[in-house]
């Protein structure tokens, strides 16, 4: 029986899905990124996490692969010829996690849509194609709004020794690290934004403390204004959010949409659902 697979990956996380058996499938492997991964990586990681998982009938005729890092022509051959390793005689549909999350978010809709996860991004959708996006730079230069942007504003502040004693202890508790496994983790070990992102949680875990707060409200309003402030339709169309940062901090995000009196729409914590019901 041949079926579709639809992937949704950022840098720490991808989702899968089966479709056309009788009822839909899902899973979960490490996340894929051209930028960190070669097409080898990319075809181990798949064999390794994700065909163990798979109905061992089953014949994969098309794969919709939604993925981080997949804007520039490059990246998208690194992962096309991953996936034809993998399924040979599969149709392979390789798109930038943008446009899956416009898909998931606006449908065939026009709408701002952006990505709030371990990385950031955005664009304007204008119900069929991404037609404009603002730059993303990464998670050293940019990624505003970003759980690697949120982790790196907090380990900042607590090298730089600005937390109070209340929580630095509660965060030397929870992660009992120092200086040099920080910097270590960050300039000298793989996937330093995946690093960052992890202290994401404990932002999560210890709302109401000012610094926490200042932290989100900064970060997320350093997103507002270096993206969603760029595209002129902001002012006239619906603002939809993806991604376990949009989902976990969604109460800053309805707060800055109301100062600036921009309409807020959906709020998903992944595209995943949005892109069975596209694709279905």
């Amino acid at each position: 029986m041949k079926v579709q697979l639809i992937a949704d990956s950022g840098s720490t996380k991808a989702e899968w899905s089966l479709l056309g058996t009788q009822e839909t499938r899902r899973y979960t492997t490490t996340g894929i990124s051209p930028y960190f991964l070669n097409a080898t990586q990319i075809q181990e990681l798949i064999q390794k996490e994700l065909l163990p998982q798979l109905p061992p009938d089953v014949q994969i005729g098309e794969v919709h692969y939604y993925g981080t890092g997949c804007l520039q022509r490059k990246s998208v051959e690194i992962v096309e010829t991953a996936l034809k390793s993998v399924w040979p005689v599969a149709d392979a549909d390789v798109n930038h996690d943008l446009m899956g999350a416009a898909r998931a978010l606006c449908g065939k809709e026009p709408g701002i849509a952006s990505i709030l996860g371990t990385g950031s991004n955005s664009c304007f959708f204008d119900g069929t194609a991404v037609k404009k996006n603002n730059p993303g730079l990464g998670y050293v230069l940019g990624d505003e709004g970003s759980g690697a942007f949120l982790g790196r504003k907090l380990l900042q502040l607590y090298l730089y020794n600005s937390f109070d004693e209340e929580l630095k202890a509660r965060f030397d508790a929870q992660y009992n690290t120092n200086h040099e496994e920080i910097l270590e983790n960050v300039y000298r070990k793989p996937l330093p934004n995946r690093y960052l992102a992890g202290f994401a949680k404990f932002l999560g875990e210890n709302r109401g403390h000012y610094l926490i707060e200042n932290i989100l409200e900064d970060s997320l309003n350093e997103f507002f204004f270096n993206h969603i402030y760029k595209y002129s339709e902001s002012w006239t169309h619906p603002l939809h959010f993806t991604g376990s940062i949009a989902w976990y901090f969604q109460d800053i995000l309805k707060e800055l949409c109301e100062l600036y009196e921009l309409q807020m729409g959906r709020i998903l914590r992944s595209p995943m659902d949005g892109l069975i019901a596209y694709h279905q």
